[in-house]
């Protein structure tokens, strides 16, 4: 395992960067608690819509899109989310992704995060599988796609406070580390298994 791998250390409340500077599109000087979602039903059909503090306030059961971003060597791009994230702050992630905007479809959102938070534009994502994640904390419906990259990759500074390449064997050895963001470690453990 080489050392460019291992996360920097932290120090200070800013120190990965969180000063709204990252490259990808703005979504305007709102809050983005403001922000409104589609709410679903167990089929994932739309029901209504709600701000995203709302969702996440009643824990109502909305969709987000992931994105697994590989390089041409079969590694993984790793991340760990900022403190300040509304769900699972701090913790890692092994997709880029995000929340659905009211009327968005899985693809354009996997687009616009995969833009977004790692300022990868070209690559068009796979479609692998839907999820439904059933944890109290983030109850959702989601879809995995998947892109091969090889250019640069440039995090977007307000999402992600640190990231990297792994091979799976690597990343394997961090499961049990790192706290991980437990609907992503669902959806990575079943993409792995090949349960799809």
């Amino acid at each position: 395992m080489g050392r460019w791998h291992d996360e920097p250390a932290r120090s200070g409340p800013y120190a990965s960067g969180m000063d709204g500077t990252g490259p990808g599109p703005e979504r305007g000087p709102t809050d983005p608690g403001d922000e409104l979602l589609d709410v679903v039903d167990e089929q994932d059909r739309v029901v209504g819509q709600a701000t995203r503090r709302e969702v996440r306030r009643r824990r109502l059961l909305h969709r987000f899109s992931s994105v697994l971003c590989r390089d041409g060597a079969g590694r993984l791009y790793v991340h760990r989310r900022t403190d300040d994230k509304d769900v699972y702050p701090g913790m890692y992630d092994m997709a880029a992704g995000g929340v659905l905007a009211a009327g968005e479809t899985y693809l354009e959102a996997a687009r616009r995060e995969l833009a977004e938070e790692l300022g990868v534009v070209g690559p068009e994502p796979r479609f692998l599988f839907r999820h439904r994640y059933r944890g109290r904390e983030n109850p959702s419906w989601s879809a995995l796609f998947e892109v091969t990259w090889d250019g640069p990759v440039h995090p977007q500074a307000s999402e992600i406070a640190w990231g990297g390449f792994l091979t799976l064997e690597e990343l394997a050895a961090r499961l049990d580390q790192w706290p991980f963001c437990p609907d992503a470690l669902e959806i990575y453990r079943r993409w792995r298994a090949g349960r799809y």
